[in-house]
């Protein structure tokens, strides 16, 4: 007996038996007495027609409704892990009002093409003014990869100074933990401008992520003229380096702030009758 015939009648004993209701069809097949489709099919072994089991159509739907709860398990434990806030889950592709389709589909490509960003070590510097949506496509990037199964942390630069602080022993190691994601999003560059020590922690940060090779998304309110020329040599050895790491991206146009309050004042009016 060859070998190909001796996996076929390995595949054949090993067939789950009949099943209460399964049933014998005109065609001497067994058929799954739920579905009502073929258990077995025939197939042709060196001249030789062989009766070979495979999976019924609920079989086939159950395996696929198997695959997608695991699937659903691990994206629910990467996103808890991603130390994202729970409003940052409604930042999707599919809720942006592409305001600025230009930077819509800018941010949409880094998403979609994230792989090559990540073997190129390609960044992102979301700059412009307060409320024009730099975080909010910061996290559209961060949930689209989620969903590819992607690890992301997306944090902001107090909590991560906060958090070394808390742990000055595993300074290290902390770092080593935030460099392990295949993507690092850190809101709000420019509150390390408060003290020359919170400067130093926020270049230990971003140099980190450099010598990981990985990279890194950063949004900030500082405009792109004072990041290109910093006014002291502590911050332009900073920017120097999220320059290095980062493309900049200016998110500019009319708040999404103020459009949403003005959305929201405009159904409370409706629903006070004003």
């Amino acid at each position: 007996m060859g070998l190909f015939e001796t996996v076929i009648d390995q595949i054949v004993a090993a067939a789950p038996p009949m099943k209460s209701g399964d049933y014998v069809g005109e065609d001497g097949l067994v058929y799954c007495g739920k579905c009502h489709t073929r258990r077995q099919k025939r197939i042709e072994l060196l001249g030789e027609m062989r009766t070979v089991p495979v999976m019924c159509q609920c079989m086939i739907e159950a395996e696929k409704a198997e695959k997608a709860q695991s699937r659903a398990k691990r994206i629910a434990k990467e996103r808890s892990l991603s130390l994202m806030e729970e409003a940052d889950a409604e930042c999707t592709f599919t809720n942006d009002d592409r305001k600025n389709p230009v930077l819509s589909d800018a941010v949409r490509r880094y998403a979609d093409n994230f792989y090559e960003m990540r073997q190129k070590n390609i960044g992102l510097l979301l700059h412009g003014p307060v409320g024009t949506g730099k975080t909010f496509y910061a996290a559209c990037i961060a949930n689209e990869l989620l969903e590819k199964e992607v690890s992301v942390k997306m944090t902001n630069f107090t909590r991560i100074i906060n958090d070394m602080q808390s742990t000055f022993d595993g300074r290290q190691e902390y770092l080593d933990s935030l460099n392990r994601n295949n993507l690092l999003i850190i809101d709000d560059l420019g509150v390390e401008r408060e003290s020359e020590y919170m400067q130093e922690q926020v270049y230990n940060i971003i140099d980190a992520r450099y010598r990981a090779g990985r990279p890194l998304i950063v949004t900030t309110n500082i405009s792109f003229e004072e990041i290109k020329n910093p006014k002291n040599v502590q911050r332009k050895r900073l920017y120097d380096r999220v320059l290095e790491l980062c493309h900049p991206v200016k998110v500019d146009g009319t708040s999404r702030r103020r459009r949403a309050v003005i959305d929201h004042y405009a159904e409370r009016n409706r629903l006070l009758g004003i």
